[in-house]
């Protein structure tokens, strides 16, 4: 069947139906909501808060000011919530795939691109929320960004919610049993949130070590952390959002290509992770 002859409609209810599909899936696990939120909450109220006295950032971009190491961290912990958020829901492909379900959602006659796009936009529509609300909490915590950042961080959350979404999706084509997923995650989550921006400015880690400054500045996670904390004061670093695009577009299109069974790695293989 020609998809092309398919019209708009059609497009319009597959992509909704995924949608819906992964919205009921967040809304019965309730558990996942707040898990995501305390991990950042922790890190904030304790581990920040117990270094505000003893670290914090100097004048430099985008800040305007000396800022308190919360402030700092801020935008790093939301990127936590998105990088989180898109292994949980590589984490459900995994199990989809288990239970015949992603079989099922593969053989449709639209085109692969776009099922597994939209089940990546709709996994970042949910993570939007989890990060919105990590914001709202942390303001009445008295970590206060200009009010218009609240609309121009929306592009950013969004742009690197989709990247480290498809890192998610790529690394999920090549695992095939749900158990071996978890140590996974903890091998990719773990090296690149610590080795990145989100704890500590770039010029820190150069005085540490040059090495460990190169794998930071290397680091996609660093990009969207800090493509995240530029937008929330109203500007853009075009590195990170080159970095972030790119990151973007490899990712996704390795991930198009593992899950088609006449041409990825995993269904060549007759064993797997």
């Amino acid at each position: 069947m020609n998809v092309r002859r398919f019209p708009a409609r059609a497009w319009a209810t597959a992509f909704l139906g995924i949608t819906k599909r992964e919205t009921l899936r967040f809304i019965n696990q309730r558990g996942r909501f707040l898990a995501a939120l305390v991990r950042p909450l922790v890190w904030l109220f304790i581990f920040a808060a117990g270094f505000r006295a003893v670290l914090g950032l100097s004048i430099t971009p985008p800040y305007q000011t000396y800022v308190l190491y919360e402030v700092y961290v801020t935008p790093g912990l939301v990127g936590m919530i998105q990088l989180f958020n898109g292994m949980q829901s590589s984490l459900s492909m995994v199990y989809d795939r288990e239970t015949g379900a992603m079989r099922t959602l593969l053989v449709s006659p639209f085109p692969r691109w776009f099922l597994l796009g939209s089940k990546l936009v709709a996994g970042v529509l949910v993570s939007l929320l989890q990060a919105y609300a990590f914001l709202a909490i942390a303001w009445l915590w008295g970590i206060h960004v200009p009010l218009w950042g609240y609309v121009t961080v929306l592009p950013a959350l969004f742009l690197s919610g989709l990247m480290l979404g498809a890192m998610g999706l790529f690394l999920s084509s090549g695992i095939r049993q749900l158990e071996n997923f978890a140590g996974v995650m903890n091998f990719v989550i773990f090296p690149m949130f610590f080795a990145s921006t989100a704890l500590y400015p770039l010029w820190r880690m150069k005085e540490a070590s040059v090495l460990l400054y190169r794998i930071c500045a290397l680091n996609p996670f660093s990009h969207a952390v800090e493509l995240i904390r530029f937008a929330l004061y109203g500007q853009v670093n075009f590195l990170s959002l080159a970095v972030v695009l790119g990151c973007l577009a490899a990712f996704f299109l390795g991930a198009v290509w593992m899950y088609d069974p006449s041409k990825g790695l995993w269904a060549r293989r007759k064993g797997g992770i």
